[in-house]
């Protein structure tokens, strides 16, 4: 393991760098606020960090303050129910965190009187906490000395030591680097500070060499191309699952949507009725799956990528009346929602695509 480079000069350095080109983020305390006494709050800490996992910042940032205006402290969060925190959620993905978001804050009112653990190991123990954000709201929130290792966090660090070991097997040995790196100061600003600098100077293409505190230490620069660092693992091509999706709609133009279960992927969500399809499966994409007899009609095929797999979908679109598509007919509950209030649901986005598909207006309503 590579350990020669100056670290204390280059913490001081990338420091030095984040005081003058931080960005500025709605749960981010700036360093002037810092030196101004401002500590972070802990909840938006976690709140920011848990809807950052697979997201972009810009994507985050929308849902972090409508979360906010929604449940100001964590007690608000804890008292809301479930079905509102999974609509104000919809559309960020990986239904599993808003899930664990209403656990982990029910967790903290419950068994921490409110306030979060200010330890790694704490924070851990709480539903839907793991290493990074863990480490993540320990340096930020509390000022720990926590080796914080994101995607950006990543790509900085396996630049300036070459690591040649690829991800995710040199994970352990980039996490020792960063825990050594890390200064007894200031360890939330360092953090932040170099996953700003691997979102804005040391990005994946093109990185800005010549800007970069690091630039005198980087050994990938000096013995390499940056872009291929960090080095990667051969990606293993993700199966292609099948299966159909039902858009029912009434004379009044309202359509038919039920939930899914509350366990499994995208549990808790609402769907228009579909076929069985899994990560491990087909379901039936043809039209003898419909859910009840009507005029159906194909609309084309809507693809979407998960974590494991690609899922490509058959849309159906039929006009019926509304006691068609009732519990006795279908086998499950569910209910007409109108098309002006269809943004309000807790719609995945591979539903949103379904209905735009047979309903290309349909989200243009309200």
């Amino acid at each position: 393991m590579t350990r020669d480079i100056p670290q204390a000069t280059s913490a001081a350095l990338l420091l030095d760098w984040y005081d003058r080109h931080h960005r500025g983020l709605p749960w981010r305390i700036s360093p002037a606020m810092a030196r101004g006494g401002v500590v972070a709050d802990p909840y938006h800490v976690w709140l920011s960090e848990v809807m950052l996992q697979q997201t972009t910042v810009q994507a985050v940032k929308a849902y972090f303050e409508k979360f906010l205006a929604l449940w100001p402290t964590v007690d608000d969060l804890a008292a809301a129910d479930t079905e509102d925190v999974m609509k104000a959620w919809a559309g960020l993905g990986y239904y599993a965190r808003a899930r664990n978001l209403k656990k982990c804050a029910e967790a903290v009112v419950r068994d921490h009187d409110s306030r979060f653990p200010d330890s790694e190991e704490g924070l851990k123990a709480l539903p839907g906490i793991g290493d990074y954000t863990a480490a993540a709201i320990a340096a930020i929130a509390f000022n720990r000395r926590s080796a914080v290792l994101d995607g950006n966090v990543e790509r900085v660090i396996s630049r300036l030591h070459a690591i040649e070991t690829p991800l995710p097997a040199a994970k352990p040995e980039m996490r020792t680097l960063v825990r050594e790196f890390t200064p007894a100061d200031r360890p939330g600003d360092f953090a932040q500070a170099m996953m700003d600098l691997g979102a804005t100077i040391c990005t994946p293409k093109r990185p800005a060499c010549s800007l970069c505190p690091f630039h005198p230490d980087c050994r990938a620069l000096k013995t390499a191309d940056p872009e291929t660092f960090p080095r990667k693992a051969a990606k293993k091509e993700k199966p292609l699952r099948l299966g159909a999706a039902f858009v029912a709609v009434a004379v009044d133009d309202a359509i038919y949507l039920r939930k899914r279960p509350e366990t499994g992927l995208l549990g808790g969500m609402t769907e228009v009725p579909g076929t069985d399809w899994t990560a491990r499966r087909d379901g039936d994409s043809s039209i003898d799956a419909r859910p009840f007899p009507a005029s159906w009609e194909p609309c084309g095929t809507v693809s979407h990528v998960f974590t494991h797999f690609e899922l490509r979908l058959s849309v159906f679109r039929a006009r019926v009346g509304r006691a068609d598509a009732g519990e006795a007919r279908t086998g499950t509950s569910g209910w007409w929602e109108p098309m002006a209030s269809l943004k309000e649901q807790a719609l995945p986005t591979v539903m949103k695509k379904a209905i735009a598909k047979a309903i290309p207006h349909a989200f243009e309503a309200g």
